[in-house]
């Protein structure tokens, strides 16, 4: 870690992040957005299996979507036309955050922080639950005394996504 943070910084990261997943949870798509930065970059790369002699498994060129706020708020605004067919009804989520860590940054200005993820996706009468697992790495900048995610790195364990779509990634 190259800077520490005080336990009250952790904390409100913590619940910062805890938020976010309850936004989302609960379909409140639109506050979502509020906790975007105008020039957020939200993007997942694609992960590939290799050999440790052949380097990282992350291929950044290479994206499963890269996106702006102006397009996160497109598929937000999607959501609630007839076109959206695939999320109705709509399908139950749930967005696990964990080892939250605070790498570096200044409180006034913007943070890095590390942590994992679970993202679970049931849809109607199914039996079996789609997920997608692995690490984010976010940017928080301090906006008039709120955080906004200004970037997110998604970074899946999976190198082969078993999901139907990547909607419950907004």
């Amino acid at each position: 870690m190259k800077t520490a943070v005080n336990p009250e910084l952790q904390f409100h990261i913590t619940n910062f992040l805890h938020y976010e997943a309850f936004l989302l949870d609960s379909r409140r798509f639109t506050e979502w957005l509020d906790l975007l930065a105008d020039d957020i970059v939200y993007r997942m790369p694609l992960r590939a299996t290799r050999e440790r002699k052949d380097g990282s498994t992350i291929v950044e060129d290479m994206t499963f979507f890269e996106e702006s706020k102006t397009s996160l708020t497109t598929r937000v605004n999607r959501l609630g036309t007839t076109s959206a067919w695939a999320e109705d009804p709509p399908p139950r989520t749930r967005h696990f955050v964990s080892n939250i860590l605070v790498e570096s940054g200044f409180p006034n200005d913007a943070l890095t922080v590390r942590s994992c993820f679970l993202c679970k996706r049931s849809r109607a009468g199914e039996i079996e639950a789609e997920e997608i697992f692995g690490e984010r790495v976010d940017v928080l900048r301090n906006v008039d005394g709120q955080w906004k995610i200004a970037a997110r790195t998604i970074y899946p364990d999976q190198a082969v996504l078993g999901v139907k779509n990547l909607s419950m990634f907004l």
